[in-house]
């Protein structure tokens, strides 16, 4: 059934959120999909938006009588809605729902007025009426009837009462004291019980609906006689009140009535009236005798104020009655626990939320009225979050501050909503708010600088040790992954020494470390995170090659020259701790493995010599005795102190005399320092041994042309003895056949040795050169008279380049034994 339809839209802001008020007005019965009024229009929203904005359409009260449709946004009639089974007998009768959208949150009330029709007729709750009627009364007596009711509200529950025609009674209607109005049967003519004993009549009562609606009882008339009196109430009007809890059994009033009739016409039974509206009969229970009215059952919700007639009948032949109004006042108790409601909750929330963003939208109610009724929210919660109302009983959980989801990555958020009545009732619920990461921390290194060390002669692709960066974000954003900057460090890119596994930061080495190359360098490895934008930082790492004993010891003082043995010429009246030379080696190795020792592994006479194991300076061990040889070798090893450790080793020659030798002898035969050579060795030692020989002959044969050339040099006083060499002046000598002049220059000194830079040249006009180098003072003397000349050592000239004075007596006393 059609109706009319009125829509009023209402919009007002309040706390940041758009809410607003539809209503609309629809007539009971209408039938279902019949469209009451359109929402989305009077939302100015179209209809697809709707479902795009999880459109909701909620009941406070469940009911389902109406919907709306998605497609076109219309509030339609899902099921015909009864007003007298909706609000019962309240005059207006108004739906309320709520419309919730999201993106933005938007709240709406929509009420729904549900408009009466003409439904229901008239009917009397009491049923059929009879009354006993003494004949004695005199016309004018009233007696009351029972009301009807109608369900309907306003003019279709508005009722007309009308009498069937008698002679003896006419309907009248009377009021009470509340300006209620009920009908009377008013006697107009006294009663004549020999004539009629009986006078049944039928009571209409129509409403005013078009068309009308009509309902009757029958009211029978029983004439009987005597009992001319009714009881009468101490009171026309009783009030009470009485708490909604009452239970079973509770007193609310005791009504009391006289009768001045005598034996059983005095008597009084009280009853419930029939006036009382049916459905408030089980609510109450009258004791007959003394007029108490307890509380049959529950009194429900305070809603109105209860009204009851009390009726008070004699128990005469011919009863009287009469009746008393009982007003009860249900008070309210404060029995029903505050109701939270959870409309929209946002989890999780990022956790670079601005400040005052809206996480869940609450509803809150109360079942009890007045203060009872009243509730007011909290909230507890170890976050930075608020609670703030925003219209009626709605309330906003937003943010109170920044949110860190590496701190704190779940929040239990406690809402309590408390009444206020004596005591408060409460009720509490928890939320839980998740926190969503965001690429918001860079990947950090435990320390701007990383050392690492690697022992050199690694093998290609060992590992140098690993880059690690943390980073507390989640998933994608907390992924690190690693990267080798390619930065210039030693001379070389880094990308060829090393690389930096991308997933693990894994560190390995592309090349072989050589530490006497390469001690050490730095390169930058970067850490970046796999967020969008990504985030990054870099750690410098710092390798240092650790040195392994790879190298032996070299050594550089004394040199064997073109393969010949170093000569020392050790006086025989050297004496104990005689410095005899020092050797000089190296190692190119680095801390312990570059330390060297001496020692002195095998020697002619272990018990002459003797080497300092640190400086490598050899001396002799006791005076030289005239039964030592003449020949004397050492072998002097030189060990580092690496693991394993490395050793190399040089034999020195010295040979024990008085005096300079003309001929130095040979001191590589009859004697070995090592095992059996090797046949490569064998061929070696044969070809220099033959090249030598080549040599030495071609030397010879240039030595003696030269010789010949000066054989007078003698004959003519040339030749110049030691001590006029030494002191300046000539010494009388025999005439020397051939000449040699020695240039001597010091170049450096090794503790008590003297190096000399020296060339040796046949003749005065020296023009012969036959050696040049460095050469300590035994090697230059054993140079001049071992070169297989037959020049005596008188005959040699030393001259001094510089002008060092010293350097020549120390040759002088060196090559004559002075």
């Amino acid at each position: 059934m059609g109706g009319w339809r009125v829509a009023v839209l209402c919009l007002w802001v309040s706390c940041g959120s758009v809410a607003g008020q539809l209503e609309y007005s629809v007539s009971e019965e209408t039938e279902r999909g019949v469209a009451v009024g359109n929402v989305a229009q009077d939302l100015r929203l179209s209809a697809a938006s709707l479902s795009l904005r999880n459109f909701r359409f909620l009941s406070s009260r469940g009911e389902t009588s109406f919907g709306v449709d998605l497609a076109s946004g219309s509030l339609v009639v899902r099921e015909p809605a009864d007003r007298e089974r909706l609000c019962g007998a309240k005059a207006a009768c108004v739906l309320i729902y709520e419309l919730v959208l999201e993106d933005p949150l938007e709240l709406h009330k929509v009420h729904v007025h549900v408009l009466d029709i003409n439904d229901n007729s008239p009917h009397f709750p009491a049923g059929d009426v009879q009354f006993h009627i003494p004949e004695f009364l005199m016309p004018g007596a009233r007696f009351t009837l029972p009301n009807a009711e109608d369900a309907d509200e306003g003019s279709n529950g508005l009722l007309s009462y009308s009498l069937s025609p008698s002679r003896h009674f006419s309907l009248d209607m009377g009021s009470r004291v509340d300006g209620s109005e009920f009908p009377e049967l008013v006697l107009e003519k006294a009663l004549d019980r020999e004539q009629r004993a009986t006078h049944r009549l039928v009571l209409t009562a129509r409403d005013g609906g078009l068309p009308a609606r009509s309902g009757e009882v029958q009211v029978t008339i029983v004439v009987v006689d005597t009992n001319d009196n009714a009881p009468v109430f101490e009171r026309s009007v009783y009030r009470t009140k009485v708490p909604e809890t009452a239970p079973r059994g509770t007193v609310l009033v005791r009504v009391q009535a006289s009768d001045p009739d005598e034996g059983s016409s005095g008597e009084i039974r009280y009853s419930l009236s029939n006036s009382t509206k049916a459905k408030l009969r089980h609510h109450f229970h009258v004791h007959p005798r003394n007029g108490e009215v307890r509380v049959a059952a529950s009194l429900g919700p305070p809603e109105t104020l209860l009204e009851a007639y009390i009726e008070a009948r004699d128990e005469g032949a011919f009863s009287l009655a009469s009746t008393a109004k009982l007003l009860v006042e249900v008070t309210d108790v404060n029995d029903h626990a505050p109701e939270v409601n959870l409309l929209t909750l946002s989890s999780p929330v990022s956790e670079d939320a601005a400040t005052g963003t809206v996480i869940a939208f609450l509803s809150v109610k109360d079942e009890d009225l007045g203060p009872n009724g009243k509730v007011a929210c909290s909230v507890y919660s170890a976050g930075p979050f608020k609670l703030k109302a925003s219209f009626g009983n709605y309330y906003s959980l937003l943010t109170d501050g920044p949110l860190d989801r590496e701190q704190v990555s779940e929040y239990q958020v406690l809402i309590t909503a408390s009444d206020g009545g004596s005591p408060p009732l409460s009720t509490r619920r928890t939320l839980t708010v998740s926190v969503a990461d965001v690429n918001d921390n860079t990947p950090s290194f435990p320390k701007s600088k990383q050392e690492l060390f690697v022992a050199e002669n690694n093998a290609p692709g060992a590992s140098l040790g690993h880059v690690f960066a943390r980073d507390p974000d989640l998933g994608k954003n907390g992924l690190v992954f690693y990267e080798l900057l390619d930065i210039i460090s030693e001379g070389q890119a880094a990308s060829r020494l090393v690389a930096v596994d991308s997933p693990s930061g894994a560190i390995t080495a592309k090349i072989s470390f050589d530490f006497e190359q390469l001690r050490g360098f730095h390169f930058q490895v970067e850490a970046r995170d796999g967020g969008f934008p990504p985030r990054s930082s870099t750690v410098t790492v710092n390798l240092f090659v650790v040195d392994r004993n790879d190298n032996a010891p070299v050594i550089l003082f004394p040199l064997s020259k073109n393969g010949s043995v170093p000569v020392e010429i050790v006086p025989r009246s050297a004496r104990t701790g005689h410095l005899i030379t020092k050797v000089v080696a190296e190692d190119a190795d680095s801390g312990s493995n570059a330390w060297l020792s001496y020692y002195i592994f095998q020697a002619s006479d272990s018990s002459l010599f003797r080497i300092s194991a640190n400086m490598g300076e050899l001396r002799t061990a006791r005076l030289v005795l005239p039964t030592d040889a003449v020949k004397q070798k050492v072998v002097v090893v030189v060990q580092d102190h690496g693991d394993p450790s490395l050793s190399t080793s040089v034999t020195l020659s010295m040979l024990l005399s008085s005096s300079a030798p003309q001929v130095l002898p040979d001191f590589e035969d009859g004697w070995e320092t090592g095992g059996h050579l090797s046949a490569e060795n064998l061929y070696l030692t044969i070809a220099l041994a033959c090249i030598s020989f080549l040599f030495l002959g071609c030397l010879l044969f240039f030595v003696c042309t030269k010789l010949s050339q000066s054989a007078g040099c003698c004959t003519q006083n040339c030749c110049r003895s030691p001590e006029e060499l030494r002191y300046g002046s000539k010494v009388a000598s025999s005439p020397c056949m051939s000449s040699a002049i020695i240039d001597v220059t010091t170049v450096e000194r090794l503790s008590h040795t003297y190096l000399y830079r020296a060339s040796l040249g046949l003749g005065y006009d020296n023009n012969s050169l036959l050696f040049h180098g460095e050469y300590s003072a035994a090697d230059l003397r054993n140079l001049a008279s071992g070169v297989g000349l037959n020049v005596p050592i008188s005959c040699i000239q030393i001259r001094n380049r510089k002008g060092d004075h010293a350097n020549v007596n120390a040759m002088v006393s060196i090559f004559y034994g002075i």
